[in-house]
């Protein structure tokens, strides 16, 4: 007698797309002279001297390859959120898009440490410009989403050993010029401490839908 094979699904998947932006070619080297123009005339004190961000008003300032950005940075979470949703693209559209942006440059030995955003729906990080990979650290300046479902869970060797989609295990992605990541931005983040010679370049936007007629959303 033949045993009836169990169904084995996956449950609480999350998201996390990949969208290369057609307009980075024209855009990312405009971009990183003003990024660096920016960074140069702004006298406000940093925290961290190995990283530098922007206010978060960026997708309001006037220049031109900055709109340009933006509304290619939209097209691309549509793209995505789209992908894994019930509403059609049409709704979707219907929705308010709401969005806090700023850019921050990475140098060696520098880092974004780890983060998660209240009030948002989605994150998404675009790559400016990013230095050769290191030699010897693979895991140089990538961002890295962490695994939080199994944190209190007793670990046994056969939880450890699932295959994709049910690993529990941390995932990084490496940014690339011109790359856009989305995922959801309640994942803790961080880019990790850049072993490479030469900066990274990333604009990081908060974006969060509101339904026509909705109410209670808090203020950013």
């Amino acid at each position: 007698m033949n045993a009836t094979p169990p169904i084995v699904v996956p449950i609480l998947a999350t998201p996390f797309g990949v969208v290369p932006l057609p307009e980075a070619g024209a855009l990312n080297s405009a971009l990183a002279a003003l990024f660096a123009a920016r960074m140069a005339a702004d006298a406000s004190p940093q925290a961290n001297p190995l990283c530098y961000s922007s206010r978060d008003d960026l997708f309001e300032w006037p220049e031109e390859p900055l709109r340009l950005l933006a509304a290619a940075i939209f097209r691309g979470v549509y793209s995505v959120v789209e992908s894994v949703n019930e509403f059609s693209g049409a709704q979707l559209r219907e929705f308010k898009l709401e969005a806090r942006a700023w850019f921050s440059i990475v140098k060696p030995d520098g880092c974004l440490p780890a983060i998660s955003y209240p009030n948002t729906g989605w994150c998404a990080i675009y790559c400016v410009a990013a230095p050769a990979a290191s030699s010897t650290r693979a895991d140089s300046g990538v961002l890295r989403l962490y695994e939080s479902r199994f944190g209190t869970m007793f670990h046994d060797p056969t939880l450890s050993a699932m295959r994709m989609p049910y690993k529990p295990n941390h995932c990084s992605w490496r940014p690339v010029p011109g790359q856009l990541a989305v995922f959801p931005a309640s994942l803790t983040h961080e880019i990790a401490l850049l072993r490479s010679a030469g900066e990274l370049m990333l604009v990081t936007v908060r974006i969060r839908f509101a339904a026509p007629g909705q109410q209670g959303i808090p203020r950013w």
